[in-house]
Formats: structure tokens, C-alpha cells, sequence
């Protein structure tokens, strides 16, 4: 009887984990976080499925990153951090799509801008300091 009820419970269990991991795979806070090409359009990177793939693809004089997603295909500008003369990031691709970040430096963290689409178009990753303002090549 005590093996009968043992299997029984073990079944159980792996019913109740399967039906679990089948709920949480559908809920609708994990489908939001998808997005493509124009869709990206202004969204933060860090709160999609694009940083999972994202690669830095260029990089300007003054250390700021282009980022891209080869799923999502949207790019957004990041600057690592580290130091305090960058104060402004901004990615913008050909089509005239903008956004920038501006920071107070201080050696803090990594700063990046919300995205835009680079769906058969191109981008690039620019910054300002005190001493002017760089771009990376377009990508």
C-alpha cells in the first residue's frame, strides 16, 4: 500500500509541475516582452527578449556601444560606465529615429537609450562630453 501511495504522489507531483510550467509559460507578461523590427520602436531593451541576443556591433571614440539584436532587429545606444566625461548617449537610425539618455557620470554604471527599429535600415550609437561629440560607424 505504501509503495501504491508513494507512485501515486510522485505522479501527482510531476502532473502538478508539468501543468505549472505550462501555465507559466503562457502568461501574457512573458509574450509582452517580445517585440520586432518597428515594434521595438522606443522600448527599454532591458525590459524585452532583445538584450538576451544583443551584441555590441560598434563602438564610438568615446566609448559608447551600438547594440543590437539580431531577433528583435532593433538597436539602442549603452555606454558601460566607468567614467565621469560622457553625458550624453543617443542612438539614431537612417530613417530619423532618435532617443538619447543624459547622465551625470560619476564613475556610475551602465547607461543605455530605448530602441529603434534596424530592420533593413542602419543605426548608430553617438555621445557628448565635455570636450565635443563622436558617433560610432553605422551598422
Amino acid at each position: 500500500m505504501k509503495t501504491y501511495a508513494r507512485r501515486f504522489a510522485t505522479a501527482g507531483s510531476a502532473l502538478v509541475l508539468a501543468a505549472s510550467g505550462l501555465f507559466m509559460a503562457s502568461t501574457p507578461a512573458s509574450a509582452a516582452t517580445s517585440c520586432f523590427g518597428s515594434t521595438c520602436t522606443g522600448k527599454d531593451p532591458s525590459t524585452t527578449t532583445c538584450q538576451n541576443d544583443a551584441k555590441t556591433v560598434t563602438t564610438s571614440i568615446l566609448g559608447t556601444e551600438l547594440r543590437y539584436s539580431p531577433s528583435c532587429r532593433a538597436a539602442w545606444a549603452r555606454y558601460p560606465g566607468g567614467t565621469d566625461w560622457v553625458h550624453t548617449i543617443k542612438v539614431e537610425n537612417s530613417q530619423g529615429n532618435a532617443y538619447s539618455t543624459r547622465f551625470n557620470g560619476g564613475g556610475g554604471g551602465a547607461v543605455w537609450t530605448r530602441m529603434v527599429n534596424d530592420k533593413d535600415i542602419v543605426s548608430r550609437a553617438c555621445a557628448t562630453d565635455d570636450g565635443g561629440y563622436a558617433c560610432s560607424s553605422w551598422y
